[in-house]
């Protein structure tokens, strides 16, 4: 989604509602975790949907998708529109132009959008603890469980595991967009 989102602001031409789009898409950055928890709890309960795993999955998309939109869309903006054009005057379509140009140089910056999304999305505590229903626990919500307990040698466990991954992950996307920016 944010692939497409970044496609369409920046390569989508002139069109009226390019900031909005922009405004709207960045707006999870911008408002407070918690306000966005909320709001989400509300317009749930308002279209009726009964909470579970499609929420907890529709609220993080929605949450995660400026995260992966900001290495996305900095990425395409590194690449010059003559690209596609050229494919274009050897014939290619619209559409084949994307796909055989645009996103093999694209790739990059969506891997780094994907590892950037999931480690926010693996992280996230508060938009889960209030669209998840009843009985269903993630990784964040059964570890906030259980310290309420008392802090014990498997929660710590998993927490070191947790803080390696994310480390891990962040690093690697470091690492792609420095080597793409090298190129």
């Amino acid at each position: 989604m944010a692939t497409f989102a970044a496609t369409a602001i920046l390569r989508g031409g002139r069109f009226k509602l390019r900031t909005a789009s922009f405004g709207l898409i960045s707006l999870p950055l911008m408002v407070p975790e918690i306000v966005t928890a909320v709001a989400t709890l509300i317009f749930f309960n308002a279209i009726g949907v009964d909470r579970g795993l499609i929420t907890i999955l529709l609220a993080h998309i929605a949450f995660c998708i400026p995260f992966a939109y900001l290495p996305i869309s900095a990425r395409m903006q590194g690449i010059e529109a003559t690209y596609e054009q050229a494919a274009m005057d050897l014939y290619a379509t619209r559409a084949k132009a994307f796909t055989r140009v645009l996103l093999p140089l694209m790739m990059p910056g969506i891997i780094s959008g994907w590892l950037l999304a999931f480690i926010v999305s693996l992280d996230d505590f508060i938009i889960t603890n209030f669209v998840k229903g009843a009985g269903v626990e993630t990784l964040p919500t059964a570890i906030f469980g259980s310290v309420k307990q008392g802090i014990k040698p498997n929660i710590m466990a998993i927490s070191t595991m947790l803080l390696g991954v994310s480390v891990v992950m962040v690093t690697l996307s470091w690492f792609i967009s420095r080597r793409d920016n090298n190129k």
